[in-house]
């Protein structure tokens, strides 16, 4: 019987988990080209002139997640997740950064308004779109995490339900209620 990808992922990710660093070595190759096109999808929201790079996201993004240690890895929608919220610490990091460096400077206000979050191709003003997922955080937590694996992580509705042991429609309701939400929170 031949393994799929995905238990072959959760596989890795125990062996990983249970101290196999052999594992570690295996899974990179196997999550690269899917940390890749999460890291695209970012970048292609992006400003044009962004000065982080894809692969500088996914390198980062896997030197911290090599550095989780105390994580007990469920299965790949699980690391997905993680990668998810790194890679959004990431790229708000380097925001901020970035008006730092401006000092003084107006950065571009982005209404999400005029962002289909998850179809658009604009990119939000990832400062305020942080502030107004951590809001959501304190009122609903369950809805923050939806929007984070979807939006920052790339996780299918499917794969997100999995995380979060909910189901689909469940996502789907989520997801409806935290993008009205966040718009209007982004918005003031």
């Amino acid at each position: 019987m031949v393994k799929s990808p995905d238990s072959e992922v959760t596989g890795l990710l125990i062996s990983w988990s249970n101290g196999d660093e052999a594992a570690l070595a295996q899974l990179l190759p196997i999550v690269e080209r899917q940390l890749h096109r999460i890291a695209r999808s970012h970048m292609n929201r992006e400003n044009p002139g962004h000065t982080l790079q894809t692969t500088a996201l996914v390198n980062e993004a896997y030197l911290k997640l090599v550095n989780q240690r105390n994580v007990k890895w469920q299965n790949r929608a699980h690391f997905f997740a993680i990668a998810a919220r790194l890679m959004r610490n990431i790229l708000i990091d380097h925001a901020r950064a970035q008006n730092r460096a401006k000092r003084g400077g107006r950065a571009q206000q982005v209404s999400l308004s005029n962002i289909a979050i998850k179809e658009s191709d604009k990119s939000p003003d990832l400062i305020r779109l942080d502030e107004a997922l951590n809001e959501l955080a304190k009122v609903d937590p369950q809805k923050s995490r939806i929007i984070e694996m979807g939006y920052f992580g790339g996780l299918t509705d499917e794969e997100i339900a999995e995380v979060l042991g909910v189901s689909v429609v469940t996502v789907r309701r989520h997801w409806k209620f935290a993008k009205a939400w966040l718009r209007r929170e982004v918005e003031r």
